[in-house]
């Protein structure tokens, strides 16, 4: 039956769904998962767990800090000694001493170095897990991670534009008669390029699909649509 398709296509565009087609409903007759949206191989943007840890670690460094300096400031409220006290639990530190307010003052600076230094862990770890992913995906998607390089992802919130001001657009660009300047270059250009043989229209057979994907990986998938070459080879 897919023979029959595919011999009464009229382009790749159309072979492609067809094969596209053939290919989900295998899966779903096999009751293999389907990705409802993108790609299989798309990562999730989910913060990892060691990065959520750290920023929780400098989240609550950064409270601790602010309470520190308002008690520095004279803020004796119930709640702010209560932090106070906890930050100093299980050191010989009183906060009725003389020198309470240098103590207060190294206790907040070290707080500082050590979100730096959490911070700089965090750049470090996403820098080596930058890599650790990039180099997966040249061993399986060459193609997919040059575009990454090449292209930057952008995420744009809000809503899309409006079909009918998209339409009004490209119409206005396409089919609205315009009068260009017809310079003397633009027919010496066409006398040049008279005398050129247009090329022969090139007809892609099925052997000549057998050959391009015979020494491709099976179940590698370098368009965007994410159908593999094995649908290719059957």
């Amino acid at each position: 039956m897919l023979v029959t398709y595919l011999e009464a296509s009229r382009d790749l565009c159309e072979t492609d769904s067809i094969l596209f087609g053939a290919a989900v409903a295998v899966c779903r007759i096999i009751g293999a998962k389907l990705p409802m949206a993108g790609r299989a191989t798309t990562q999730s943007n989910a913060i990892p767990a060691w990065r959520k840890r750290i920023e929780d670690r400098i989240a609550k460094a950064r409270a601790l800090i602010g309470r520190l300096t308002s008690f520095r400031s004279g803020n004796n409220r119930p709640r702010i000694m209560r932090t106070v006290r906890m930050a100093f639990a299980g050191t010989n530190i009183s906060l009725s001493q003389p020198d309470i307010t240098q103590k207060l003052t190294e206790r907040i600076d070290d707080l500082k170095q050590k979100i730096a230094a959490w911070g700089k862990r965090i750049r470090r770890f996403s820098e080596g897990s930058r890599r650790f992913n990039q180099n997966r995906l040249f061993q399986s998607d060459q193609k997919r991670l040059y575009k990454l390089l090449e292209r930057p992802k952008v995420c744009v919130a809000g809503q899309g534009p409006d079909q009918a001001d998209i339409i009004a657009f490209w119409r206005g660009l396409w089919s609205e008669p315009v009068n260009h300047s017809e310079g003397p270059w633009m027919e010496v250009v066409a006398s040049q390029g008279a005398s050129v043989t247009p090329m022969d229209p090139i007809t892609i057979t099925p052997e000549d699909v057998d050959e391009a994907v015979r020494r491709a990986p099976n179940w590698k998938s370098p368009g965007l649509d994410g159908l593999h070459h094995y649908w290719l080879k059957g």
